[in-house]
């Protein structure tokens, strides 16, 4: 099969540094894309994105759009509310919602990748994603695989590798890819070490037990 030139969107958490990881062996990787958009965790998650980029010799982008973080309502955000010590599927995890986050972030991506002449948008979504999150659903995803196709001269695709994948089965597959865990980040709270307690927290180490992989994060608690 053909590789497809592709860009990636990079947070430089786990599941889209073993995406990135993914894209490099399986399609022709050319550029990666992360944002600064104003989040609690951005700077490891940003530091983690540009080391698994130069890693792999993938060019990197960083595209600032912090300033539209002043006209959003998030507890993810800086200046925001506390980050709760809370499961996924408690009420009072929406407030982690950044509004239409996935949105902004594959509209922005999709005008560099055509920018940079490739076929396809490579995103980390998996069947984990959660329901309070709108912009994480199938229906979502599927109007936004539309709308970008139909909106570029390149009709552009949304790939979506993991998206019948648990989290704990892309620990393995980012095992089997060398991915250096260590150079991921997750925790919502945005400390020097992972908090071990907010949701992301809880699901990374959900994820490696399931996939019996040492965790190698260190974690306050």
């Amino acid at each position: 099969m053909k590789k497809e030139r592709v860009a990636v969107l990079l947070s430089g958490g786990l599941d889209s540094s073993v995406a990135l990881h993914w894209a490099a062996k399986h399609q022709a990787a050319h550029v990666a894309i992360s944002f600064k958009y104003g989040s609690k965790h951005e700077a490891h998650e940003l530091a983690c994105a540009k080391a698994q980029a130069e890693e792999l010799g993938i060019k990197h982008e960083i595209i600032d759009i912090s300033a539209i973080s002043a006209h959003l309502s998030s507890a993810l955000l800086q200046g925001g509310a506390e980050i709760p010590d809370a499961s996924y599927e408690e009420e009072n995890m929406k407030q982690t919602v950044v509004p239409f986050r996935n949105g902004i972030f594959l509209s922005i991506a999709a005008g560099i990748a055509e920018s940079n002449d490739v076929k396809g948008l490579v995103i980390a979504a998996h069947s984990g994603d959660h329901s309070i999150y709108p912009d994480c659903r199938e229906e979502f995803m599927q109007a936004m695989a539309q709308a970008i196709k139909l909106g570029t001269y390149a009709e552009i695709e949304i790939l979506r590798p993991f998206i019948n994948m648990s989290k704990g089965e892309i620990v393995q597959l980012g095992s089997q890819l060398d991915v250096d865990f260590n150079k991921t980040y997750s925790c919502y709270k945005g400390g020097d070490i992972h908090c071990g307690t907010c949701a992301t927290c809880k699901e990374r180490k959900d994820a490696f037990a399931w996939a019996n992989i040492p965790d190698p994060t260190p974690y306050f608690m």
